[in-house]
């Protein structure tokens, strides 16, 4: 004999909007004390409330709710990922500019790029967004939703903050990698120019959304993988990344002459009020960018002439944190040492061995 929770998952599916709606909403608690529960008669309560999403703004929020919080089986994630009208369904109302349970939803797309399935939308295709975005891409549609939508300006009750962390696993994978770092054509009709996707994400690591801030710095070093992509990233005419990342590392320190000539000019003359990152796993996240990018004798070279050594020797003096402090280390280390072939250098040049020890939390962030 069913008990009364089992009966109440049965109500999802009813006839009468009420009563799918408070089944809905006593259900939520539940998908984090019980999620079991939603795995009874094969997923069958998970079909529900996938199909809840449809329904009124308040039953696709207890939905949506519930679906964030039980996807973290990897039983629940395959039911989502692999069920096509379900994702377009998300696609629909992530897109919408009207919809107010954009942010869940945007939550629930996070959770579900822990499915190795999930890089089926660097190739999927549905109708173009206009005027959000001019691409029929899924994941261009997404990125514009995440630079156009920041702040409300997009969809007044969303933010789209989640979907960095979409990215961020996305570039864990090579076509993700080669999808941010390739120019894509956008605008309309002669309107039209070659833009480099991560181009368009690294304006926010300053941005006051710790989310927003930690999910393009994952994002930015999961790209600084790939060796071959280094030129472009640090190209002042390209993606340009370096003052994005070395910015969030500084205060309002005072440098030598000797110490500033030749830092960035965005990392000269900084205003009083500058403040440092606030968050070490963040800091942390951007040192590890700057260690991959001592991998090539050209990156080294580059770090050593913006001055990066005295930034980093500051954070080391401003920041107790053993993190830091081991992430400081092992870049001074790589940049105060002589390279191969010079004048009384007796150390071998440094090598990608350095930097591969960066890679060993294949976990990005969890969202819940």
């Amino acid at each position: 004999m069913p008990t009364e929770l089992e009966e109440l998952v049965e109500f999802l599916h009813h006839g009468n909007t009420q009563i799918r709606q408070t089944a809905a909403y006593e259900l939520v608690p539940y998908s984090t004390a019980q999620p079991s529960l939603f795995k009874r008669h094969q997923l069958e309560p998970v079909k529900d409330l996938k199909l809840l999403l449809k329904d009124y703004p308040p039953i696709a929020k207890n939905a949506l709710t519930s679906l964030v919080n039980i996807s973290d089986d990897p039983e629940v994630i395959k039911s989502l990922v692999e069920d096509d009208a379900f994702m377009e369904s998300l696609f629909r109302k992530i897109t919408d500019a009207k919809d107010v349970n954009v942010n869940l939803a945007c939550m629930l797309l996070a959770n579900l790029a822990k499915s190795p399935n999930i890089s089926k939308l660097l190739s999927l295709q549905r109708a173009i967004s206009q005027p959000l975005s001019s691409s029929a891409n899924v994941i261009d549609q997404l990125l514009d939703c995440f630079v156009k939508g920041a702040d409300g300006k997009y969809n007044k009750e969303a933010d789209y903050d989640y979907l960095c962390y979409l990215f961020a696993d996305l570039a864990k994978l090579e076509a993700g990698r080669k999808h941010f770092l390739e120019p894509r054509p956008e605008g309309a009709g002669e309107v039209r120019e070659d833009v480099i996707p991560l181009s368009k994400m690294v304006v926010f690591t300053e941005h006051a959304s710790t989310i927003r801030r930690r999910g393009v710095a994952s994002t930015i070093k999961n790209l600084a993988f790939e060796v071959s992509a280094h030129p472009i990233l640090m190209d002042e005419n390209a993606v340009n990344i370096l003052p994005y990342i070395i910015l969030p590392l500084m205060g309002n320190d005072e440098y030598s002459l000797d110490d500033s000539d030749g830092m960035l000019d965005e990392c000269q003359l900084l205003p009083p009020d500058k403040e440092r990152e606030k968050q070490n796993d963040i800091i942390c996240i951007h040192l590890e960018t700057l260690l991959l990018l001592t991998t090539t004798a050209q990156g080294r070279a580059r770090l050593r002439e913006i001055k990066v050594y005295p930034i980093i020797r500051e954070l080391h003096l401003h920041i107790e944190d053993e993190n830091v402090a081991e992430g400081c280390d092992r870049l001074v280390q790589i940049l105060m040492r002589d390279e191969e072939g010079d004048p009384g250098n007796d150390l071998p040049a440094a090598d990608e061995s350095r930097v591969k020890e960066v890679d060993e939390d294949d976990e990005i962030v969890d969202i819940l």
